[in-house]
């Protein structure tokens, strides 16, 4: 494992678990827009669930690469996701937001165990 891959994964991690608590301690500033595009109330605590078993299993990935080639995965599925959603709800200027959690998830999966 690569400095690099152990860097990009841990930041990511923090950033995808504060994006996680965020929706849990329900931010204005996240379960706003997530009302705003229809998102039902019922999915928010699901979606950030789900936010943070992948966070948990980036960092449980560098101990048990499958784990974290798997929670990676899941989070580009999460995060593509959340820009159909954006974009479903004609809201463009939001679609960076989750562009932002997505890229560094690549980054991980690019920089991880097998490269």
């Amino acid at each position: 494992m690569s400095v690099a891959h152990l860097v990009v994964t841990l930041a990511t991690a923090v950033w995808v678990g504060f994006s996680a608590l965020s929706v849990f301690v329900r931010a204005k500033w996240v379960v706003g827009p997530l009302a705003e595009y229809g998102v039902p109330r019922s999915w928010w605590p699901w979606l950030g669930t789900a936010k943070a078993a992948g966070s948990v299993g980036l960092v449980v990935g560098l101990f048990v690469p499958f784990v974290g080639v798997a929670a990676a995965v899941g989070l580009v599925l999460y995060f593509t996701g959340a820009v159909i959603t954006v974009l479903r709800a004609r809201s463009y200027a939001h679609v960076p937001f989750p562009l932002l959690y997505l890229a560094p998830v690549v980054a991980v999966l690019a920089l991880g165990p097998g490269s």
